[in-house]
C-alpha cells in the first residue's frame, strides 16, 4: 500500500523532509465509477465506508458487502460492492464527483442536486464542563502523521468528557471526517451500539462538515477556526449544535 508521507528534498535544503502524499482515490460501486477524490492513503476502508454513509449510498454498514483496495498506476481504486437494493437506490440518484481537497460538492450538476440529499434532524449530547477544550488540546497529540509533515488535517470522536475515542488524519478535511465517521461505525458494529458524543476537527467549520455530521447522525462538531455562513444555515436547520474558534481557552457557539 502506498505510504502516507513521502521523503522530499526541499531546493537549497541539506536534508530530506516528509510530506503528506495526496493522491487520486477512485470509489466504485458494484463496477460503476462513482467518484474520484484526492485524499492521502492511509485508512482507506474507514474512508471507503465513511463516504459511503456520509453520501448516502448506505444507511448501515452492513450494506457494504465487499471492499476491495487496489492500487493503480496513478491512484487507487476503492471497488465497494454494495446490495442489491442499495445499488438500484443509487442508480436513482447518481452523483458524480471530481473530488478536490477542498469542497465536497464539486461534482453536483445543479442547484436542484444541492437541496436533493437532506439528513434527518439531530440532537447534540449533553457535554462535561470543559470537554469541548479538553477534545482540542488532546487532538494534536492524536494526529500522528501531522506532527511529522504539517500537512494534515485531524478529525477526532470524543466522549462527552471530551476523551479522545477516535482520531484520523487526511489532507482533506472532509475526507478526514469520512475516515473518522468510517472508523466510529465499525466501532459501533464491534460494540453493538454508537457510543454518545461529538466530533472535533482541526479545520474551520464548512457545509459539508455539517452536512457529513448530520448524515452519519453526529450532533455536535467543534472546529478549531472559523465557520462558514452556510455551515451555520445547514446546523441551524438541522439542530446540529455547531462550535468554531474552539482554542486557546475559547469557543465560540454558532448554531
Amino acid at each position: 500500500m502506498t505510504e502516507a508521507l513521502l521523503k522530499l528534498r526541499p531546493v537549497g535544503a541539506a536534508a530530506d523532509e516528509e510530506v503528506a502524499v495526496e493522491l487520486p482515490v477512485a470509489l466504485t460501486v458494484n463496477g460503476v465509477s462513482q467518484a474520484v477524490m484526492l485524499a492521502s492513503p492511509a485508512d482507506l476502508e474507514d474512508f471507503a465506508l465513511g463516504f459511503a454513509l456520509a453520501e448516502g449510498w448506505i444507511t448501515q454498514p452492513h450494506e457494504l458487502v465487499d471492499l476491495e483496495v487496489e492500487a493503480r498506476a496513478d491512484g487507487i481504486e476503492l471497488a465497494l460492492t454494495l446490495t442489491a437494493a442499495r445499488e438500484q437506490g443509487l442508480k436513482l440518484r447518481r452523483r458524480q464527483l471530481a473530488g478536490r481537497t477542498g469542497c465536497g460538492l464539486c461534482g453536483l450538476e445543479s442547484l436542484a442536486d444541492f437541496s436533493a440529499l437532506q439528513p434527518p434532524p439531530v440532537q447534540a449530547p449533553a457535554l462535561a464542563p470543559g470537554a469541548l477544550g479538553r477534545a482540542m488540546a488532546a487532538l494534536p497529540r492524536a494526529q500522528v502523521l501531522n506532527a511529522r509533515c504539517g500537512g494534515l488535517h485531524g478529525a477526532a470522536w470524543c466522549a462527552p468528557d471530551g476523551t479522545l475515542r477516535l482520531a484520523r488524519e487526511d489532507v482533506g478535511r472532509h475526507n478526514a471526517l469520512d475516515k473518522l465517521i468510517g472508523a466510529r461505525a465499525r466501532e459501533a458494529v464491534r460494540r453493538g451500539a454508537h457510543e454518545p458524543g461529538f466530533v472535533a476537527m482541526s479545520s474551520r467549520a464548512s457545509h459539508e462538515l455539517v452536512h457529513k455530521s448530520a448524515m452519519a447522525g453526529i450532533g455536535l462538531l467543534a472546529c478549531v477556526s472559523a465557520p462558514s455562513s452556510l455551515a451555520v444555515a445547514t446546523a441551524e436547520r438541522l439542530g446540529l449544535q455547531l462550535w468554531a474558534f474552539v482554542r486557546e481557552g475559547r469557543a465560540t457557539r454558532y448554531a
